[in-house]
């Protein structure tokens, strides 16, 4: 090739991806077979060129967790970035809201297209000439989706020399991609619960395990508050790992005066972890004590932190009297977060008790992953919906939305995806007769008997979707308020279909 563009690099990364059939095994197995996934990912590594050695040289805080652990990443990265502002950082998450190269980011920007196209061709050109380097019998010839890129981000920081890097694990812990620092500077765990669906169906203190594989000999480890059979997992494996010490983050009050970047109470949990990790970092790395009181610094960094697509408000720069709620919740727990947050005072309902609710027409658009109980999903919704019009509006069986709206993650109308959104993990019997989406449909009508089948609405697509909002809002002199939520992928796509980009990112 003469050029290699952005387009051609994210065309051959979706050609890693794992289909439909592959995860369906996957989840049956009860997850990859994890005695591998290292020894794999450390060949790939030597693949590309590096040692696990050299990944120390990133200065890696690396923090894992089931709910929250993103948002923990971005308030650490903020915080380090205005408090040492001379310096350089690097941020790795997943999974991405529209553009790929969001999962990498440096000094909190995502690389360019240009530099994304560039990084990745150095890697993708040593896997394919170095195919036959292999020591580990189970390896495959590439790496998968997620082992690239976080195998492209290890090459990025170490290029641009990186002086902190906030590495967000994907899923998991012990056998997670990003496990294969050998000496991270310091390791985080946030609330504990429901996880992917790589380990539905496991206990609490399976899952606690897993997340426990981040913790290394002599680094000191950080958690929130976890349930009694958590707690006691993490400190084996800490005495296991021989981790220096495993600390529980303590409350801190000063936060109660700030007015977070990221919305929710729920997020003043994640934030206390992120003031924590932030100074025994930097404790480690400048030698000086830090203050135990809240520098400004740290204020600054809490405050100045976006992370698109959690509890974020949009108002729409195109389409007069509307509103996007978007919240990329996907778990039980991270679901009634959600609703905590729309169903308050001057987000989802008025801020007056006495306001009617007519005033605004309520719209949801939802989608989950056809492997997850979508029953369980909702059904949390609409009861924590209940429970706070209960609290805030003295409304005991209120209906919150007019309209909901279940649709694919397919983002255009002529069935295609955005290159940055395609995936093959949905099946294309399920797409074809919108199974989950029919499914959805049906368990919301079980859960409110009395809900007005015709304001149920199933979708082939995003873009149907908005089209039916507008359509919606057409109807009516109202403010249209819509909360779109069950799905990161979901949340991407109606930002790109909606044209909400330069307001949402």
């Amino acid at each position: 090739m003469s050029t290699r563009s952005y387009q051609d690099a994210v065309e051959h990364l979706n050609s890693l991806q794992s289909n439909a059939a592959t995860l369906e095994a996957v989840r049956a197995s009860g997850g990859r077979l994890s005695e591998f996934a290292i020894p794999e990912m450390l060949e790939y590594l030597d693949r590309i060129g590096y040692t696990p050695s050299q990944l120390n040289a990133l200065n890696v805080i690396h923090i894992t967790g089931t709910k929250g652990k993103g948002s923990t990443s971005a308030f650490t990265e903020s915080i380090i970035r205005h408090s040492k502002p001379e310096w350089k950082t690097g941020l790795y998450t997943s999974p991405h809201l529209v553009a790929v190269r969001e999962r990498i980011r440096i000094d909190g920007v995502p690389i360019s297209e240009s530099d994304f196209a560039k990084y990745f061709f150095e890697i993708w050109d040593r896997l394919v000439a170095n195919q036959n380097a292999g020591k580990v019998p189970t390896t495959p010839p590439m790496p998968g989706y997620f082992r690239f890129i976080t195998l492209m981000a290890f090459h990025v920081f170490l290029e641009l020399k990186v002086d902190a890097t906030i590495l967000e694990v994907g899923v998991g812990g012990a056998y997670d991609s990003t496990n294969v620092v050998p000496a991270p500077i310091v390791t985080g765990i946030t609330v504990l619960g429901i996880d992917h669906v790589f380990v539905l169906g496991k206990t609490i203190s399976e899952i606690a395990w897993q997340k426990g594989g981040i913790l290394k000999k002599g680094v000191p480890a950080l958690t929130v508050a976890q349930p009694v059979d958590a707690m006691k997992v993490l400190e084996s494996r800490a005495e296991e790992l021989k981790a220096s010490k495993l600390s529980v983050v303590s409350a801190n009050s000063e936060l109660s005066t700030l007015k977070l970047g990221l919305a929710g109470s729920h997020q003043v949990q994640n934030a206390i972890l992120a003031v924590e990790l932030a100074r025994s970092f930097l404790e480690k790395q400048t030698g000086v004590a830090q203050d135990t009181i809240l520098p400004i610094s740290f204020q600054t960094g809490l405050v100045n932190t976006r992370w698109p697509g959690r509890c974020q408000t949009v108002v729409d720069p195109k389409r007069l009297r509307s509103t996007w709620y978007l919240d990329g919740a996907h778990t039980v727990e991270s679901l009634e977060c959600c609703m905590q947050w729309f169903v308050s005072p001057g987000v989802g309902i008025p801020l007056q008790k006495a306001a009617d609710l007519s005033t605004s027409t309520r719209v949801l658009i939802f989608n989950c992953t056809s492997g997850r109980s979508g029953e369980s999903f909702l059904g949390r919704m609409i009861e924590t919906t209940r429970l706070r019009l209960a609290l805030h509006k003295g409304e005991k069986d209120a209906v919150l939305f007019n309209h909901v709206i279940f649709c694919t993650n397919v983002t255009y109308a002529d069935g295609h995806f955005k290159g940055d959104l395609t995936t093959k993990a949905i099946a294309d019997s399920d797409l074809a007769g919108l199974k989950t989406q029919q499914a959805l449909a049906s368990a919301w009508s079980s859960l409110a008997p009395s809900y007005p089948k015709s304001h149920i609405h199933v979708l082939p697509s995003i873009e149907h979707a908005v089209k039916e909002v507008e359509n919606i809002q057409s109807t009516t002199n109202n403010h249209v308020q819509t909360l779109v939520t069950g799905s990161l992928h979901l949340v991407g796509g109606i930002i790109e279909v909606a044209g909400l980009s330069e307001v949402a990112l």
